[in-house]
């Protein structure tokens, strides 16, 4: 936002330069960006935190002056003329959980014009166009004091009172924007005797605007409860100047003096008279905050020794309220803290000390270690966590993270699991906790391949979220996605396939102790490619899916190339151990190869074959894989017939003692043949 230090100027007295300023405000946590131009005319543009909704304005910005150089803040008072006696204008509040408070005025006999030449000036400097007099009354006192404030025709609102209630079903309200809104039963309206006439804390009604046919107005400030708002908000797809303080926690006692100065802003520029005293109705007491703050326990986290004289001055200066508890109540000569209305963010003792680190100023502490007593501990799963992260970066991925939140179509389309609600979610894009790492590596592959990297490969270790009966539970998972090309020879590069992908799975998997490790293709989900992935299973659980990305699923992020992935479930891989390395020497005498040409069913898979052959125990079988394979159309053109295939396996026999002979290769190679037959197999001719 932009905040003219000529403005401050104007509740602060401040005898540094402008760029000191803007220097010393961005060193105690209210960042200036940039500054534009000079002397009078001279434009902070600020990033004020979302939680900071105290100093998003001016008088905000000018009570961070205040303690910062230790200056007198001039109290912000509106000045009124005595008010005509006048009909009152009956407000109730109907929803006290909802709107805690609403003030209003009635101004009567304005003449609707242009704002006077300062008011227009700053708006424009603000990027705040000028309206009318009394619209730019509204936005003025919402930039100079932060609380937003609505003007209605006082001559439009029917039946003489106002009314905060909820929407009723079926009612409509067309907003200021001219957009026809079709309210919901949840939503908070301001309404007169009839009719909605605005939606609280968003938006004014259209048919209500101040116009230049106005001659009475009714001026109208309140404190909503943010939730609703921000519900509201989000529900109908606005985002206005005044949602987004209510929704963080507007000033719950400026109401009134919101009113105050609208009104004066208004008499000044536009003429009339108040009529009537302000009506200032309070629903709900909203208690401040009280605090306990020890002194020990400031140098204790801040490692500084602060004198408490200089912990009450800043603190007083942000407009907190601190006394001293006495040891005869126990407090042991400990501060009691009465957080200011503005303040909604500041609940906790560690949220005092923040404040008192910031005006202190970060570059005033000592450069030293805070001192350590005890021992490190280390996590249970901390050497298997390190041993993954070193396997996948050396097998040429690079970690990447991604947003630990989801919408409810990617945690319906990539885990059966039932999701975890947000309590207060950003968007609706991200009102779950995610179910799957799937989505997030996704979205990161297709942001590489929009920015021109097309060879991307990545990994990801993270939670995943779900809800067990009412309880809601996270699990470690990890997920890699892969595309494009890898090197192939000099000069050379080939496309990334199933099969690398495969390989560096195995090659994880096999930093662990296992009894037995294989795959087959029951994946269980929709989102890979029928026929180009697989499961991983050791021990009889599922530790892995792998494989390529549906195309319609791809096609989704506007991927056109292909995209593999794979899900390790690591509370299921980290139940085995680390596997040790171990030392065995090379033996001395030569390894025998022997080939063996098989058919077999579709149905038998190479796992099926390898534990047929395990089982038969020889100990000089040193390796057994597969060497080639002929399926499909290459099977029937060597005449082998449908539903069958021809693979070529190769055993290799090796002893420690002695050289093998060919009657005990024969004799060994005999049994291996005998039991895949009995498995279904047919040696070929």
């Amino acid at each position: 936002m932009k905040i003219s230090p000529q403005w401050l100027r104007e509740f602060v007295e401040l005898k540094v330069d402008n760029r000191q300023l803007a220097e010393d405000l961005t060193r105690t946590g209210t960042a200036v960006e940039s500054v534009s131009g000079a002397g009078d005319s001279a434009i902070f543009e600020m990033e004020i935190t979302t939680n900071r909704v105290d100093a998003m304005n001016h008088y905000g910005v000018a009570r961070e002056c205040s303690a910062i150089y230790d200056a007198g803040l001039k109290p912000f008072q509106a000045k009124l003329p005595a008010a005509k006696k006048g009909n009152l204008f009956p407000i109730e509040i109907r929803e006290p959980e909802m709107c805690a408070r609403f003030s209003a005025r009635a101004v009567r006999g304005i003449r609707v014009d242009v704002s006077p030449a300062k008011i227009a000036a700053r708006l424009e400097r603000m990027d705040a166009s000028s309206i009318n007099s009394v619209v730019d009354a509204s936005n003025y006192t919402l930039i100079e004091m932060g609380h937003p404030t609505h003007a209605y025709d006082l001559d439009l609102l029917e039946g003489g009172k106002i009314i905060v209630r909820r929407a009723r079903a079926g009612e409509t309200l067309k907003t200021l924007d001219g957009i026809e809104r079709k309210l919901h039963t949840e939503d908070l309206v301001i309404a007169d005797a009839k009719k909605p006439v605005g939606l609280a804390g968003v938006m004014g009604g259209f048919d209500s605007m101040i116009t230049q046919k106005t001659q009475n107005i009714l001026i109208e400030a309140a404190w909503f409860d943010p939730a609703p708002i921000r519900k509201t908000s989000r529900r109908h797809g606005m985002h206005t100047d005044a949602s987004h303080r209510f929704e963080r926690g507007a000033d719950r006692e400026a109401p009134l003096a919101a009113c105050d100065r609208v009104a004066q802003l208004i008499l000044e520029s536009s003429g009339g008279e108040l009529v009537g005293e302000a009506h200032d109705v309070v629903a709900r007491k909203l208690r401040p905050a009280v605090i306990p703050l020890r002194a020990r326990e400031w140098q204790r986290i801040l490692g500084e020794a602060i004198a408490e004289k200089e912990v009450r001055r800043m603190l007083t200066r942000l407009g907190f309220e601190v006394k001293r508890k006495s040891k005869a109540g126990g407090g042991d000569g400990e501060l009691s803290v009465v957080a200011p209305s503005w303040r909604m963010d500041v609940e906790r003792e560690i949220d005092l000390i923040e404040e008192i680190a910031r005006l202190y100023g970060y570059d005033n502490f000592s450069n030293r270690l805070p001192p350590f007593v005890g021992a490190v501990v280390e996590l249970p799963n901390a050497a298997k966590e390190s041993r993954t992260r070193g396997t996948l970066l050396a097998l040429g991925y690079h970690e990447a993270v991604s947003t630990s939140f989801s919408s409810a179509g990617e945690a319906k389309e990539f885990s059966p699991a039932q999701a975890v609600e947000i309590a207060n979610p950003v968007s609706e894009d991200a009102a779950l906790m995610r179910t799957s790492l799937v989505p997030g590596m996704m979205d990161m592959l297709a942001r590489n391949l929009r920015h021109g990297n097309s060879d991307a490969r990545l990994f990801e270790m993270g939670n995943v979220f779900e809800m067990m009966g009412t309880n809601a539970q996270q699990h470690q998972q990890a997920c890699l996605g892969a595309t494009g090309t890898l090197p192939s020879g000099m000069l050379q590069r080939r496309d990334y396939s199933f099969f690398d992908l495969k390989g560096d799975v195995e090659a994880l998997l096999a930093q662990f102790e296992a009894g037995t490790v294989y795959f087959d293709d029951k994946v269980g989900a929709d989102y890979y490619h029928p026929n180009r992935s697989a499961r991983a299973v050791m021990a009889g659980a599922t530790v892995a899916r792998l494989g390529q990305a549906h195309p319609e699923v791809a096609g989704l992020r506007k991927v056109k190339q292909e995209i593999y992935l794979a899900e390790i479930f690591l509370d299921r891989l980290y139940r085995h151990p680390l596997r040790q390395s171990a030392y065995r020497a090379l033996s001395r005498f030569p390894s025998v190869e022997r080939d063996f040409s098989f058919i077999f069913p579709e149905e038998v898979q190479f796992e099926n074959i390898r534990e047929v052959v395990e089982a038969l125990a020889i100990p000089t079988l040193v390796n057994f894989v597969p060497a080639d394979m002929l399926r499909g159309q290459a099977a029937r053109s060597a005449g082998i017939e449908g539903g069958k295939y021809s693979l070529l396996l190769r055993a290799t026999f090796q002893s420690e003692d002695r050289t093998l002979r060919d009657e005990d290769v024969a004799a060994w190679s005999a049994r291996i043949i005998a039991a895949l037959e009995g498995h279904g197999g047919k040696l070929r001719s």
